[in-house]
């Protein structure tokens, strides 16, 4: 069997999700917050902070995780024959689904990759948002049986896939050079926090080289916690579940080794209880990204893989954080930001107008 055709086996993405689970945990041990060794959501959020769009002072970093998936994928399409730059249709509702899919994200303060991430340290708050996930893209599986879709992509110039690359290439010029670029250079574009979760992260090399290999391994296996959810419900297949699986188990154990494993609701880092919220948020994150065709990480695998549909949603998400930050969508340990649910309501309503009318005759 070649190494190409191992990526698809079922042995294979579970190895996969046991090296995410293990070293999202190792992270956090070297340095990234608690129970957010990964979380696409929060790093974009950081991202955002540190480029000035928002000014949450404790939420600013450019981190290398994120650029790690990016050019790590890339690399894989390139070495496998499969960067495929492509274009679809309706680039302004994917980048709303991305904007909704982060507001949802902030809501429960989480990707879908952190719900399983947070529930392997401890975080019992993650169940809700983790059924929340999987009642979003039930519904989302809903519009797709009755012809939703946001029409096929088509192939085009390669500079086009190479646009987002190029984007994470000067971030990271950005982290290592850290400008000063204001009035007389005295003062940003580029916010690094002094505290909070936005000061705490692994050394630079290692965030970078985790990233690379988990964009690079993703990639092989496409993996996605949507796709998992999404599969099991449309096509009882558990292909792609098995990889999350292996994932919440790895970073289960890795926890208990390092200490790092707290049982409970009440007290959880960068979480709160309000459990109302904690699942409609997340079920808005689902629904946005089976809608989108792929959570939060998936779209920045494909983005480097050359889909320029998958790149307008990564910068849908950067937007959608500093709006959330700017405008308090976002929550906090303290609790939900005042305007959140008026967030996630709205956001429901738009992706619910987005499945019903974009459809196509079922044949």
């Amino acid at each position: 069997m070649g190494v190409k055709n191992f990526f698809g086996t079922c042995l294979g993405i579970v190895l996969v999700g046991i090296f995410i689970g293990t070293f999202a945990a190792l992270l956090q041990k070297s340095g990234n917050p608690a129970n957010m060794g990964i979380c696409v959501a929060c790093f974009e959020r950081d991202i955002a902070g540190a480029l000035g769009i928002h000014r949450a002072a404790v939420v600013q970093y450019i981190r290398p995780e994120i650029i790690g998936f990016v050019f790590g994928s890339l690399i894989a399409a390139y070495a496998f024959k499969e960067f495929r730059p492509r274009v679809g249709s309706a680039p302004i509702v994917r980048f709303v689904l991305g904007f909704f899919a982060m507001s949802g994200a902030l809501v429960f303060l989480g990707c879908p990759w952190r719900a399983f991430l947070r529930l392997a340290g401890g975080d019992g708050n993650a169940i809700l948002g983790i059924a929340g996930l999987a009642t979003g893209v039930a519904v989302g599986v809903i519009f797709l049986k009755n012809g939703y879709s946001l029409g096929r992509n088509q192939k085009t110039f390669t500079s086009v896939g190479w646009i987002l690359p190029l984007i994470m290439a000067s971030l990271f010029a950005f982290l290592i050079i850290a400008p000063l670029m204001g009035d007389g250079g005295q003062s940003g574009p580029i916010f690094f926090s002094e505290n909070g979760p936005g000061s705490m992260h692994a050394p630079i090399a290692v965030s970078l080289i985790v990233g690379l290999l988990i964009g690079f391994l993703a990639q092989r296996t496409r993996f996605c916690t949507m796709g998992a959810i999404r599969d099991i419900l449309l096509i009882r297949n558990f292909h792609l579940a098995s990889g999350v699986f292996a994932l919440l188990i790895a970073a289960f154990i890795t926890n208990l080794i390092l200490g790092q494993f707290k049982l409970g609701f009440a007290g959880q880092p960068v979480a709160h209880t309000n459990h109302i919220w904690n699942f409609l948020g997340m079920s808005l994150t689902g629904l946005a990204s089976a809608l989108a065709g792929g959570c939060p990480g998936r779209q920045l695998f494909l983005a480097g893989e050359g889909d320029g549909d998958a790149a307008i949603f990564v910068l849908g998400m950067i937007f959608g954080a500093g709006f959330s930050h700017n405008f308090s969508l976002a929550s906090t340990p303290a609790g939900i930001g005042f305007y959140g649910p008026h967030a996630v309501i709205i956001g429901i309503l738009v992706c619910f107008f987005i499945g019903l009318t974009m459809r196509e005759k079922i044949k």
